[in-house]
């Protein structure tokens, strides 16, 4: 195993600069009042008000926030302590109460030292963990019993199709072998980015299934989208997100899961 956490921690906290001043993340529009959270992510989770929530791999704290504005009582935890700096700074100067606490996803039970009626992820989180069966484990353990856990995430699928116009498999769907990439730009921009490594692990849909259900959480629902939040391939228009042209034939693009401590 490659030292994937100090790559991964470098790379992403020379992102954090460019993702803050990016139109991607629209941190101007947010404390103008925006939210960052999707439509069917507020529709699936469900009325927050009152309620703690811990949303694991927080980046920026954009959507951490967006569920302070709806009411819940929230706590952010990322491995970037540039990100976390970040998010701290946005809360203070939106007056949104909330805790951040920098730390990787796996301590997040000790680092945290309490547990949650909601436990939110995903949008491109699960990639950047090599272990989704103590993941899982890591989540119920800070779910109060009746809590959930919410998950939003891409499409495995996609990893498999070629980048371009998502219609050729180029890829092994089975391979669990870490992914070392080179990337100078990050998905917001063309910014060069300081530390360009990144050691990415893809997931099967079952294999996130099946951790979670082994954690022994119950799943409630695990529904499968046909769009997605960016251009993922130039065959896709946007149309609230960007999904497959009318009459074309529809793949998944995104997924999410609700699945509840017993």
């Amino acid at each position: 195993m490659v030292d994937y956490l100090r790559i991964n921690q470098a790379n992403w906290n020379s992102r954090v600069p460019v993702h803050a001043a990016s139109d991607y993340y629209d941190v101007a529009g947010f404390k103008a009042g925006g939210s960052a959270l999707r439509a069917f992510e507020l529709a699936e989770v469900g009325d927050v008000a009152g309620r703690r929530l811990a949303h694991l791999q927080c980046h920026l704290g954009l959507d951490t926030l967006s569920w302070a504005r709806l009411g819940a009582e929230v706590t952010g935890l990322d491995f970037s302590d540039a990100a976390i700096e970040q998010a701290r700074d946005i809360a203070a100067e939106c007056g949104l109460p909330a805790r951040f606490v920098t730390a990787d996803v796996y301590d997040a039970p000790r680092a945290l030292g309490e547990t949650y009626d909601i436990v939110y992820t995903g949008i491109g989180s699960l990639v950047w963990l090599p272990d989704l069966t103590r993941w899982a484990e890591t989540v119920a353990a800070l779910l109060r019993p009746g809590g959930f856990l919410y998950l939003a995430e891409f499409h495995p699928f996609t990893n498999v199709l070629d980048d371009d116009t998502g219609t050729r498999v180029v890829r092994d769907y089975f391979d669990r072998t870490p992914q070392v990439w080179e990337y100078p730009h990050t998905y917001t921009g063309d910014d060069v980015l300081e530390h360009q490594t990144s050691v990415q692990f893809d997931h099967g849909l079952g294999d996130v299934v099946s951790a979670v259900a082994a954690a022994g959480l119950r799943v409630e629902f695990l529904h499968e989208h046909d769009h997605t939040l960016f251009r993922r391939f130039t065959t896709l228009v946007e149309a609230d997100g960007y999904r497959a042209p009318a009459g074309a034939p529809r793949i998944p693009l995104m997924y999410s899961l609700r699945a509840s401590a017993r």
